[in-house]
């Protein structure tokens, strides 16, 4: 599927829709089907934006995990202490995106 941009026989804009070909040809019969490309996202916007997410996923898992750490007798307390550890400092580390931290046993 593709996002086409259909024009009239004078080239006036009718409709932007997200579909197959075949299905823009009869549903808009007599007019043009032009492909819109998506605008390309320049890099250093890209790679801020993986990192907003990254951080957002790491703070979403601190949070998820805040109520183990008073509980003393919960069985994966000391795992949930290190990986907690790991998730604060992974933004400092070369492997922040890209990869992250994982619970361990």
């Amino acid at each position: 599927m593709n996002s086409y941009i259909i024009t009239d026989a004078d080239g006036n804009w009718v409709n932007t829709i997200v579909s197959t070909l075949e299905f823009a040809q009869e549903a808009y019969p007599n007019c043009t089907y032009t492909i819109e490309v998506e605008p390309e996202v320049p890099t250093e916007f890209a790679q801020q934006i993986e990192e907003q997410e990254a951080r957002m996923w790491r703070d979403s898992e601190l949070s998820s995990s805040d109520f183990i750490v008073p509980l003393s007798d919960h069985p994966q307390r000391d795992a949930y202490i290190t990986y907690r550890e790991e998730l604060r400092q992974w933004p400092s580390t070369d492997a922040f995106p890209a990869t992250r931290p994982e619970l361990g046993e």
